[in-house]
């Protein structure tokens, strides 16, 4: 490709921001993010604005290189026919390849009264919702946060930290993917914070009143202020725009983070299911994904072809308050493995991802194409995508 080539990277969130950076290599391109926000979420701090320990924010200027330009918009539709995206204001940008990095939210409750009731706080809005709730509720009123994911129990632990009396539903079980010595760590730390844990079939959330929750063998639990961080879901932009999407709406793509739909479009972070065997939402991956959707998009624009990921996990940290938490060691698959870190070494732990996650933003923003993360590859994803892909074996038959 010869002259400038203009890229536009939808989505300012770690994948996004990284992305951008990255692709500001090469003096002929432009690049352009597209965010519905003015500053950078921290997304892994919102726990954190809930109980007021953290604003869970940082200004662009701080991250984003020189080079990129920030447009504060929404798009509401992809025209992969014309190059070019609306914009809720009603303008349009065309782009030469476009990166698709929305991210995610919160999933659409299904169970009645949740949407009325309860409060998400997967995004910064929600967050800063949900924080003049609690400030308005006695010190002493009970307070429901229902989900067993690491959302889940984080902010049940930073709001019993300050004295909530707090009651974390999980379902079947917290932590899904902690090892079982792990959530035996968990939960020993959040019995000491004074939150009570239900599990078990029967603490399954059927109904969300105004002052209550009910469960599915038929407790009632009061609860002034009930918190929903079970599930999540990702913007319908690719859908609507016409592109294939996976079940929950993530953006299809091959291994490359290419759109099966069109060449111009690669996806990075929450929002992208590559091969249909996307990877855990998580920054943990979204600065990887987004580093390499920059680089497919290098590697298209100088005529080269792109490589698959090989992005592996090492584990999952998760704060327990401001004075512990826990990292849970994984293999590359990002299966848990039987090896965790707890108490204050884990917290200090957390605390140090979350700056430098940002930090690395920032590094590749001041001298992009410099971070790598080769020391985290998964050799086996090639035989999961095999093992995928391999035929059902036909019934036997007499």
């Amino acid at each position: 490709m010869t002259g400038n080539t203009d890229v536009v990277v939808i989505g300012g969130g770690y994948a996004g921001v990284m992305a951008a950076n990255r692709l500001t290599q090469r003096d002929d391109v432009t690049v352009t993010l597209i965010n519905p926000r003015p500053t950078f979420v921290e997304r892994i701090r919102l726990h954190q604005l809930v109980g007021g320990s953290h604003d869970a924010v940082v200004d662009y200027r701080k991250i984003l290189g020189e080079r990129v330009g920030l447009v504060v918009d929404t798009v509401t539709l992809i025209d992969t026919a014309e190059r070019t995206l609306t914009l809720a204001t009603g303008g349009t940008v065309g782009y030469d390849y476009l990166i698709y990095a929305v991210g995610s939210g919160s999933a659409d409750p299904a169970v009645p009264g949740a949407a009325e009731f309860a409060h998400p706080i997967a995004t910064l809005e929600d967050a800063q919702r949900l924080r003049p709730v609690l400030a308005a509720a006695p010190a002493t009123a009970p307070v429901t946060v229902v989900g067993a994911g690491p959302t889940g129990i984080e902010t049940a632990a930073e709001l019993a930290e300050t004295g909530r009396a707090v009651t974390l539903v999980c379902g079947e079980v917290m932590g899904p993917y902690l090892h079982p010595r792990g959530r035996r760590s968990v939960a020993g730390r959040l019995a000491a914070l004074g939150v009570t844990v239900l599990e078990g079939p029967g603490a399954k959330v059927t109904e969300v009143a105004r002052d209550a929750v009910r469960l599915g063998d038929g407790r009632e639990l009061p609860s002034a202020v009930t918190v929903w961080t079970a599930g999540f879901g990702v913007p319908d932009l690719a859908a609507r725009s016409g592109l294939t999407t996976d079940a929950l709406g993530r953006l299809l793509t091959d291994e490359t983070l290419t759109s099966v739909d069109d060449g111009r479009v690669v996806a990075a972070g929450d929002s992208a299911a590559p091969s249909d065997l996307p990877l855990r939402m998580s920054c943990q991956a979204a600065g990887p994904l987004g580093a390499h959707a920059a680089d497919t998009v290098l590697r298209r624009i100088a005529g080269e072809r792109p490589t698959p990921i090989e992005m592996g996990f090492v584990g999952q940290c998760i704060s327990l308050g401001r004075r512990a938490g826990i990292f849970q060691y994984a293999h590359r698959d990002d299966t848990a493995t039987k090896l965790h870190l707890g108490g204050r070494p884990a917290a200090k732990l957390k605390e140090f991802i979350c700056r430098a996650t940002v930090r690395q933003l920032a590094d590749e923003g001041r001298k992009p194409g410099s971070l790598s993360w080769s020391w985290a590859k998964d050799a086996e994803r090639g035989q999961s995508l095999q093992t995928k892909d391999e035929p059902a074996a036909a019934p036997a038959t007499l």
